[in-house]
Parts: structure tokens; sequence; C-alpha cells
């Protein structure tokens, strides 16, 4: 006969209090829940007793203040055994001033609002857009109406066009240099001065940094090595004041702004100073004073070497009847002469050669240029040229008729010199942002600088738009960075104060070694 199994017999074989036999599993999660808040606590009050604060730690701290990671009471304020949650503003001033963005300011941050700390190895200036955008998306100040642009919140979001090339006034944007320069025939093939071979220049021929390579491609060792009574100031522009200066007053490696161009190492190489062709050399480049008196003692040289130029000779012409006529022969004393050919290599200079590049005022005619000395001179002498800016007459030594020499008086004419306009060259046209060519090394100069293939213009401002930065410098991984601290600085710090320091090392206060 089949035995019977009902539910009742089946339940009752079953262990009800199956669930409370150990396992190992179940031992493993004992020992696991009961050992490590243990473990943690032994170590929690190990770093107390050794008052290691980093147990406290939010996480690491920046690379400028790694040295303060178990320091938290340098930055922290300790009430009632702990640490206050943020690091006070007194803290961040006892070590470091930050003085004010603007003095119309109306609202001012504490330091932890823009320079969060505890994120890593970080960059402690690389704030937040949020930090910027808290003022300057809805920009306000103390006197009224801001100057700038009140309503920016990022740069891909309000941030105006750049203020070198915004209209003024009704005005276009137009560079404020006086040098004339067609950028359009230069990036094209062109000839190596007069009778020279055609050339390819590029961008790096005139423009370097101020610590560039000194090999320059088209430059002339006399006009390099030469000294001149002007100096790089008296070719730049001067830039508006207003601007935050960077923390640091110098320059970290010099090659982040252009240099102005200079005519010896960028332009001698292809324009000729020639001004008399009896002469190899070419005028110095300098001001109208020198060049008058490098003329006058290279001509008075000559004619001392050479007195028999004293004695001209044109040649024979024609009469109405068709007749040969005898030899024109005049005969100059050297006052006439020196001032004829003076006057003659100054036309040249001032009218066409200088004038090519320089912008030119007040220059004299021809015959302005050969003024005759003043009266209390002897008629012979009266026909010697007029130079220079000085209280003295400058005697020289010359030839007079091929026999002997004596003394030939230069007087004064300083009002027959032309005046050449300042040449205003920009060298920093964003004074208001950070900008570092050789971080842009890579890139060829014309895919930012692209104005400069087409412009023919003095006037033209090649300086790129915001929309070529916009083309690198936007959000994403992808793309360079383009928050408001890659460009702009936020303290005064030319108002920066002198802080007494008073944190002392964290080796030296242990004792340590």
């Amino acid at each position: 006969m089949a035995r019977t199994r009902t539910t009742k017999k089946l339940a009752q074989r079953i262990d009800l209090n199956y669930f409370k036999r150990p396992t190992a599993l179940k031992r493993a999660k004992f020992w696991l829940s009961a050992g490590l808040p243990a473990i943690a606590l032994i170590w929690i009050a190990w770093h107390g007793f050794a008052r290691d604060s980093r147990v406290y730690s939010s996480g690491r701290m920046s690379e400028a203040h790694a040295v303060l990671e178990a320091q938290c009471a340098a930055c922290h304020v300790q009430t009632a055994g702990a640490f206050s949650a943020k690091a006070s503003d007194a803290a961040c001033l006892s070590c470091h001033d930050g003085p004010l963005h603007h003095a119309a300011q109306t609202q001012t941050l504490g330091c932890a609002e823009c320079h969060t700390e505890h994120r890593g190895r970080v960059n402690l200036v690389a704030a937040k857009n949020q930090s910027c955008a808290q003022c300057h998306g809805n920009l306000k100040t103390s006197s009224g109406s801001p100057h700038y642009a009140a309503h920016i919140e990022s740069f891909e979001d309000g941030h105006p066009e750049f203020a070198a090339l915004r209209p003024l006034d009704g005005m276009a944007a137009h560079d404020p240099g006086t040098i004339k320069v067609n950028h359009a025939i230069h990036m094209k093939p062109i000839r190596r001065g007069p009778n020279g071979p055609n050339v390819q220049l590029e961008c790096g021929d005139c423009h370097k940094t101020a610590v560039g390579s000194a090999e320059w491609k088209y430059a002339d060792a006399i006009y390099t090595s030469a000294s001149t009574t002007y100096s790089s100031e008296d070719l730049v522009f001067t830039t508006k004041a207003g601007a935050l200066p960077l923390p640091r007053p110098t320059a970290p490696s010099g090659r982040e702004r252009m240099a102005p161009v200079k005519f010896a190492t960028a332009c001698a190489g292809c324009h000729s100073l020639a001004f008399d062709k009896r002469f190899t050399e070419g005028v110095p480049h300098d001001k109208p004073e020198v060049v008058h008196a490098f003329l006058v003692r290279k001509f008075s040289e000559y004619l001392a070497a050479h007195p028999e130029v004293l004695s001209e000779s044109r040649d024979p012409g024609r009469n109405l009847a068709g007749k040969p006529l005898a030899p024109q022969v005049r005969k100059l004393w050297p006052g006439p002469w020196l001032a004829e050919h003076i006057a003659d290599a100054e036309d040249l200079l001032w009218r066409k050669t200088c004038n090519q590049c320089h912008t030119m005022a007040h220059v004299p005619t021809k015959e302005e240029s050969a003024r005759w000395m003043p009266d209390d001179y002897s008629s012979k002498e009266r026909g010697l040229f007029a130079f220079a800016n000085s209280a003295k007459p400058n005697p020289l030594q010359v030839f007079r008729n091929g026999e002997s020499t004596s003394t030939i008086v230069i007087g004064l004419a300083t009002q027959y010199l032309p005046s050449i306009a300042p040449s205003n060259i920009t060298v920093q046209w964003m004074p208001h942002a950070k900008f570092d060519h050789d971080a842009h090394r890579g890139f060829a100069c014309a895919s930012c600088h692209e104005k400069a293939l087409s412009s023919t213009e003095t006037s033209d401002v090649l300086l790129p738009g915001i929309a070529t930065c916009k083309a690198c410098h936007a959000p994403g991984p992808e793309h360079a960075e383009s928050r408001c601290f890659e460009c702009h600085t936020y303290h005064d710090w030319s108002k920066r104060k002198e802080v007494t320091p008073t944190f002392t090392l964290p080796a030296l206060s242990t004792g340590g070694r």
C-alpha cells in the first residue's frame, strides 16, 4: 500500500529556525559590520591624538596651498572643538592682499565665493564663470551707469566685440599708427630693393616678440649696429589708463606681445636710404636734424677729397641756327656747391624716400632748404647750407679752389627742416585682457590676422575679432579654455598692500627637520 504524504506532514519536517544557524557568509557579514566601524573609530582616534586634521578635510588642496593640507586652523576658525565650514576672508588676507576690482563696484564677494578650495591640485585662479556673472550679469556701479557692457554671463553669452574693433563716437575703429604700410603688397611676391630679386615675405620677417629670434632675414648690419637719437618709447602709442595690471609686474617670458617693428631689422634690407649716386651708403634712419648733419658732413668730406667738382661743365647745346655751342663751364665756391647738392639730396629724401613710409609735415622747398647764411658772414660763405639744432655754428674744414684748406662755418636753420609725425605703434591692443602670442605659436599668423592679406591702408585694424577666438575657445573638452579668468584679471594689483607674514612653516612649528 502506497504511503500518503499530506501538507501537514511535510510542514512538520521543515526547521523553522533555519535562519538562525550560522554560516560562513553570515559570519563574514558579522565581522565586517563590527570590525570596519571599529577600525574607523581607531583610525580617527589615532589621527586625533596625532593632531592630524586631514581626516576631517573635504579633499586635497590646490598646488598653492598644498602645504596647508594638515593645517586646518591656518584657514578655518575653530569653535567648540570643530572647524568652520568656510575659510574666513581674514585668514586669506593674513597671507596675501586682494585689492578691490574697481573703486565703483557695489558688491564685494568673499574670497571663497570665487576661489574654491579642496578640489584637488587645480589652479585656484580658475574661478567659475558664475562667480563673475554675479556682478557682470547685471553690472551696477556706485557712480551710476557702468562704462563697460552690463550683461555678460560668459565669453559665449553676452560678451561684446573687442573694444579695439568697435566703432567709437560714430567712427569706425582705426589704427592710430602713422607709418604707411600696405600689408596686401607685402604679403605678395615683391621686389627686394630697386634692383633685387622678387621675394615672398613672411609675417615673422617683420613681426617678432620682444625676445624673439635674433635672425632677421631682411636686416642691415650697418643700421642694426648704429645708434639713434630716438628710443623705442618714441615709437609706441601710449595706452589709455584704467586697465587692471597683471599680478606679476613683468612678463613671465617676454613672448606675450609683438615688439614694435624696427627699420634696421625688418625694412633696411629692402628699403634703401640712398641720397646721391656719389655714395654707396644711405643716410641714417634718424631725426631730420641728424640726417641733415650727416649730409653736410658727407658732402663736405667729398668736396675736400674731390675739389675738382667745383668746376662743372654742361653738355653743349645748339642755338636756333643749329650751330653747336661751346660747353658751359661754371666754377662754384664751396658754399654754393654744398648748398645745392645737399638741397637736392634732401628734396629726394623728404619728398620721396622718407615720405614713402612716414607722415611728413612742413616739408621745405628746395629753395628753403638751400638758405644762405646770415649777412654777418662773408658773401663767399653765405651760400653754405644751414642746419642743425645747436646754439653755435659748427666749423668744417674744406678745400677752396683745390689749393688750401680753410674753415667754413655752418649756420642754423631748424625752421627749414621737416617734422615727422610720431609713429604711434600700438603694442598692446587689448589692455583689459591677457593675451599670449607664444601660446598660439602653433597657428599660422594669417589664420587669425586674415585681414592682413587684403589690407591696403595704415588705418586698418588687423586684430582678429571675437568670432575668430570663439572658433577655438568654447565650452567642451574638444575646445580650448574659455572661462573669464583665461583673459581677465580681477584684483587691481596696483593697489596691493604689503602683508606682514605670520604663518610658520609646519616643519618649524612642530620641530621637524
